[in-house]
């Protein structure tokens, strides 16, 4: 089932239960003032919908839903689940979670479930099913928003045994499983499954190393935790869909957050949603990086459910997004792949921890504030859009591969260094894409290689059966593969591939490597082009013995001078580069010039730019959004002179400017 939503949704989480009734009627003359459709309610009020065990009240609820059916606005309707009521954890202490240090947690905040409670499991499910029966009828809901930004892990004994089971149906044998964890290291062969513990600070946890012993167990762990959290989704959505068959479900996922693998979340989700909250100082192309990942996870447009207007409360430093920039953020969020602008909140809370979060009716209470124009001029602009955009694809000949598995592996593993992070090595073969403006997929593992002309993988750490067969037909019916240093290390439970780094990506790279020398940060060596170009590079540093490739760069310092650093090998008709440092930005620019140039990728324009260039298309139109996240004036590209500007419906006159934060949307 796809979101098939009339118009972009354009709203965010409502919360009149804090507010007297009074109040209300001022939020609709407000939402119709600036041009708001949409409201996500219901997101936190179990303990008011089910006040005691055996009593559950509707009536506040029904209040909420006939007001924003009357006034025309389409309910996204969440189920109340990620805060349990009091009385749970009274009556049930057995339902608050455990921490990685064994402490079992009181009542209070929220996420604060053990997944694998049957008691919360029994609750949750109950009154998924009452809200299906009592409002899954209706029109005005569009759809649904099952509990809120999962997240978190628990160490109970429930867990505990859940994991035990778990682990009996994906090894079968206790000699599967010691053989998987390697558990002859340190002597820890395993016996009987009771013998099994959850690898926390009292067990496997290692504060002086990555924080696991063991991180066969500890990988084990994390995908366990996620698909722990994932049945509860599944248990809510399949108690809706008992009643209600067509009504899309969601739940808020968080970008590139670590702890649930998004890939495998997504094949149980009708539509993808989720929140992004980016700080002062976070890239424009780390966001970009994060709404391609989340339109990646299903192929298809995804629904931002949670941004600010104004500000955060949370960071450790909350600045105010300037005039333009959140209009600037929205579109850029539509231009990547969303059908839908909703914002946390609408109004802004008196008291608890998200009092100073940003609303679209302030404290104040007044519609005479710069935020609550600027969120009117931009809800009159997608009104005046209409459907066109709804559901357009943003075609890519490039595939950066992310995969949950290696997330984890890669930042469990004790050494080469502790600086290595898995995002940060993503996003910098992200980031020169997007300077460049060519369009990306974020794609995972199992993704159809085919489609792509360049596919980039990044510390592929962790090798899964079928990779490398995939990664092998792509290059030899003439794709491009760009990879480097840690990868081809280990297979899904961790333990090296022996015989040689990259493992089983030996014959595709023509190389192997036998050592990895890891930089200080205050170190670097020095690496030679053949044309004698000197750059610097950092971090790691493979000793590579070529193997029918060809070195482009050699190290010219340390005791491995001479030796390759950066190679190219032919592989069918298609060819692989083997990063085997990390180099210099300017040296890195160069090298993924040349890679782009034989792999035939294009620029979505022509000129060279500072603005962020993107397209979503049908087989009929072409969409460009032109975003200037500079702090720069800049020249609008000479290509779209002539055409009209949606948004203003002005034609692009030559030498037109755009000022920071300004921006356009081309039909062509």
């Amino acid at each position: 089932m796809k979101a098939d939503f009339k118009h972009i949704l354009y709203g965010g989480d409502y919360n009149p239960n804090q507010w007297p009734e009074a109040v209300w009627k001022e939020d609709m003359e407000l939402f119709d003032k600036a041009r708001i459709n949409s409201a996500t309610v219901n997101v936190f009020s179990w303990a008011k919908l089910q006040p005691s065990e055996e009593r559950y009240d509707f009536e506040e609820l029904d209040k909420v839903i006939e007001m924003l059916g009357k006034n025309h606005k389409d309910i996204v309707l969440a189920t109340s689940t990620a805060a349990m009521p009091a009385w749970m954890f009274r009556k049930y202490p057995e339902v608050a979670r455990t921490d990685y240090a064994g402490r079992h947690h009181k009542f209070g905040q929220r996420q604060n479930a053990c997944p694998n409670s049957p008691v919360y499991q029994r609750y949750a499910a109950k009154l998924a099913q009452k809200l299906a029966k009592r409002y899954g009828h209706l029109d005005s809901v569009v759809c649904w928003h099952i509990n809120n930004e999962y997240s978190g892990e628990c160490y109970c004994e429930n867990c505990e045994k859940a994991f035990r089971v778990w682990l009996r149906k994906k090894y079968g044998t206790l000699k599967a499983l010691n053989e998987a964890w390697n558990t002859e290291f340190w002597g820890h062969t395993l016996y009987d499954w009771e013998e099994i513990v959850l690898p926390n600070a009292l067990g496997e946890g290692l504060e002086w190393c990555s924080g696991t012993a063991f991180a066969g167990i500890s990988i084990d762990y994390a995908r366990f935790n996620s698909d722990s959290m994932l049945e509860n989704f599944k248990m809510e959505r399949n108690a809706i869909r008992s009643v209600d068959q067509k009504t899309p479900v969601t739940t808020n996922l968080m970008g590139t957050f670590k702890q649930l693998d998004y890939f495998k979340w997504a094949k149980e989700m009708d539509v993808v949603s989720w929140d992004n909250y980016p700080s002062y100082d976070t890239p424009v192309s780390l966001t970009a990086m994060q709404h391609d990942l989340m339109r990646g996870l299903k192929q298809q447009p995804f629904m931002l459910m949670e941004q600010t207007p104004s500000q955060q409360n949370w960071q450790p430093y909350n600045s105010l997004k300037k005039p333009g920039q959140m209009r600037a953020q929205s579109y850029q969020a539509i231009a990547h792949g969303a059908d839908t602008i909703q914002f946390f909140q609408l109004r802004r809370s008196v008291g608890g921890c998200e009092k100073f979060h940003g609303a679209v009716i302030a404290h104040a209470g007044t519609d005479n504030t710069r935020v609550f124009r600027e969120v009117t001029q931009l809800g009159t602009e997608l009104e005046e859009l209409g459907d066109q955009i709804l559901g357009t694809a943003n075609p890519a000949d490039v595939g950066i591969l992310f995969d949950w598995d290696n997330y984890w592996a890669l930042e469990f593993t004790s050494g080469p260094h502790k600086d290595l992070k898995y995002v940060d090595q993503i996003h910098r073969h992200y980031k020169f894409f997007y300077e460049k403006n060519i369009a990306v997929d974020m794609i995972p593992r199992d993704a159809d290689f085919s489609k792509y002309k360049l596919i980039v993988a990044p510390v592929l750490y962790m090798v899964h059966q079928g990779v490398k067969e995939a990664l092998e037909a792509f290059v030899k019916k003439g794709g491009v593969l760009v990879t480097g240093f840690m990868s081809g290390i280990v297979g899904e439970s961790d333990n090296v591939y022996l015989g040689g780094y990259p493992g089983p990506l030996r014959d595709l790279a023509g190389i192997w490597v036998e050592e990895i020398d890891a930089l200080a940060p205050e170190q670097k060596n020095s690496v030679k082009f053949k044309d004698g170009t000197e750059f610097t590079s950092t971090m790691l540093c493979d000793l590579i013995h070529l193997e029918g490739a060809e070195s482009m760069a050699d190290y010219s310092s340390n005791f491995y001078a001479g030796t390759p650093a950066v190679t190219k090998n032919s592989y069918g008709k298609g060819t692989v580069y083997y990063l085997g440092t990390q180099p210099e930005d300017c040296a890195f620019t160069r090298m993924m010039d040349c890679i782009v140039k034989e792999a035939a990728v294009k620029s979505l324009v022509d000129e060279r730019t500072s603005l962020e260039v993107t397209v979503r298309k049908t087989k009929e139109n072409t969409f460009y959004f032109l975003i200037n996240f500079s702090k720069e004036e800049t020249v609008v590209p000479q290509c779209f002179a002539g055409m009209q500007n949606l948004l203003t419906g002005e034609t692009v006159s030559r030498q037109e400017i755009l000022k920071p934060f300004e921006v356009e949307i081309i039909k062509k």
